[in-house]
């Protein structure tokens, strides 16, 4: 008796392996995808902006980087003693502000390397839901606490997010035009909203990717959400807050993306890397003892041998 349906999903070619430079940018679930990449020591680059939701802040920091369109004072503020900036995360901000534009710039300049160097670059997208400054009447990434009343909320158009995503999608085909290029809308319910506009930023989300991903060659659809949402239709996959994934629906979204994205071949390095960070998370009840002395010997053999294979490798 099968108790669930299962989305079928076919491996693709140009999957990820130990020599591929993997881009991640958008929501949260971008951190849950990235961080099993990070775990599992693949060439990665997570967020460099911070979390950042929604198709036009994404299109806005693409275009910046492949332009070279570094930050000035003109795109920082002060508030709460803090420096901010309405094109990335609260994260980033500093009470320091040359300090604040440099670590920008750095950002933008990483950034631009790996837009050019990717073998993958995965996107996902948030929300449709934007908030628009008012003073500037330009949509933000992020809000930084400034009270509501300085912004006006709007829902993208099917057609402004299809816009914004194409546009980001031929922003990088112009510097690096290999790039395999997996989207993907993320799970997470952004329940602040509404219930209802939720589903309805998702449906124009949905919408507006399908749109730009159409015929577009190297360009591929990832479908984090309808896994969470038909495969995993149950709140024992969600955390305490029933917004977000809980690792064991993490875990299996991670699989499904293995399946199709992850190289067979990468499987037996996973396993020692994973037999390595379970050993690098070990607690000896007796740190000073032999046996624990000739545990951490072979832990650093392991790591050695590993690192002579992948250099890049770092524990």
């Amino acid at each position: 008796m099968k108790l669930q349906t299962q989305i079928a999903l076919t491996p693709q070619q140009n999957q990820i392996d130990y020599t591929s430079k993997v881009l991640l940018m958008g929501s949260c679930f971008t951190e849950n995808i990235g961080g099993k990449l990070e775990y599992y020591k693949f060439q990665n680059l997570q967020n460099p902006f911070g979390i950042v939701f929604h198709p036009v802040a994404i299109e806005r920091l693409v275009t910046r980087a492949i332009n070279e369109d570094f930050f000035t004072e003109a795109d920082v503020f002060q508030h709460n003693e803090q420096w901010h900036c309405f094109e990335v995360h609260s994260k980033l901000s500093t009470n320091n502000k040359d300090a604040f534009i440099s670590n920008l710039n750095d950002s933008l300049k990483n950034l631009k390397t790996y837009l050019e160097q990717a073998s993958h670059i995965i996107l996902t997208f948030g929300t449709a839901w934007v908030y628009r400054f008012i003073e500037t009447d330009a949509i933000v990434a992020n809000c930084h606490k400034i009270p509501q009343k300085r912004f006006l909320k709007e829902l993208l158009s099917v057609e402004e997010v299809s816009a914004a995503i194409e546009n980001t999608l031929t922003l990088i085909k112009t510097v690096n035009p290999k790039a395999v290029i997996i989207s993907t809308v993320s799970p997470v319910r952004h329940i602040k909203d509404g219930f209802v506009e939720n589903m309805q930023s998702k449906a124009h989300l949905l919408s507006g990717l399908h749109e730009a991903i159409s015929g577009q060659k190297r360009a591929f659809y990832f479908p984090s959400f309808e896994i969470m949402m038909d495969e995993l239709r149950d709140y024992r996959f969600y955390e305490e807050d029933m917004l977000h994934p809980n690792n064991l629906a993490i875990s299996i979204i991670w699989e499904r993306f293995k399946d199709v994205w992850i190289a067979s071949e990468t499987e037996d390095l996973q396993k020692e890397i994973e037999t390595i960070q379970s050993g690098l998370k070990h607690r000896s009840f007796n740190p000073s003892g032999e046996a624990h002395q000739k545990f951490q010997i072979n832990l650093q053999k392991k790591i050695e041998t590993l690192q002579k294979e992948l250099p890049f490798i770092k524990f």
